[in-house]
């Protein structure tokens, strides 16, 4: 049996604007208090979950420096996202105006690395602006609130995985679901765990249930990364995940996680 577990808002930890993804997970109001409570509870993992996290192209499996953030899955989410933001003019065009902007953040966090945002960071980012705008009409000074947004989220979503994979690989092999006998090894754990902290923060507004679990199986092949589990037995881990963010998320006031 599986163990049951709109504004330019500020990032819980490094107190940078525009960090907070607006409708993901516990919603714009709610972000940054959630954030801090999981931070309190369940550690950095529950704080960067708080503020929603992305996917990785190619799946969760986690292949270091090979990761990078998935590029339709980037696109769709500011597509939705990006007119509530409050740098938005609509005077520009999302697809042809800004959306170069957010994949230019996404992609520079994945070449640049983990490096703390200063004037050394947005001066390559804003030489890197000249040769990735395409056709945007957005100078620098328009584009870097969105490239930084991005930017933001592309950090708080390696950082997520990152921490957790450390959290989850130090026990998953004592956890109820736990085979031995199957022979599965981290390797193939690890994306189960990403996939339930990634729809924590996409479906956070949302119980575990049947029907949330039939969705996460229909999107489970995508997000595998070459896991040898099968979507039965991928789900307990992936279910450990979201329960362990749920349980700090209010509304759980007796984080039973249900």
């Amino acid at each position: 049996m599986a163990n049951e577990t709109r504004d330019m808002n500020r990032d819980p930890i490094s107190g940078a604007p525009g960090a907070h993804p607006v409708g993901t997970g516990v919603g714009a109001a709610g972000g940054a208090t959630a954030g801090a409570l999981a931070g309190a509870i369940f550690g950095p993992i529950g704080m960067l979950v708080g503020g929603g996290v992305g996917a990785v192209a190619g799946g969760l499996a986690g292949k270091g420096v090979a990761e990078r953030m998935d590029p339709t899955a980037e696109n769709e989410y500011w597509r939705e996202n990006a007119t509530t933001r409050p740098y938005y003019n609509r005077d520009y065009d999302y697809d042809n105006d800004y959306s170069p902007a957010y994949a230019w953040g996404a992609n520079a966090r994945t070449q640049l690395g983990n490096r703390d945002w200063d004037d050394s960071l947005e001066g390559d980012l804003r030489e890197g602006w000249t040769k990735n705008r395409g056709e945007s009409r957005l100078d620098w000074d328009n584009a870097k609130h969105a490239v930084r947004d991005s930017w933001d989220r592309s950090d708080r979503t390696y950082r997520t995985y990152e921490q957790g994979d450390r959290h989850f690989e130090s026990g998953f092999h004592n956890a109820d679901y736990y085979n031995a006998n199957e022979g599965a090894s981290f390797d193939d754990y690890r994306p189960a765990y990403r996939y339930g902290l990634y729809a924590k923060s996409h479906y956070g507004d949302r119980q575990w249930d049947d029907s949330l679990e039939n969705d996460l199986s229909r999107d489970w092949d995508r997000h595998s990364g070459g896991s040898k589990l099968s979507w039965d037995r991928a789900k307990y881990a992936v279910k450990d995940a979201w329960h362990n963010v749920e349980r700090v998320i209010p509304g759980d006031a007796d984080r039973d996680g249900r």
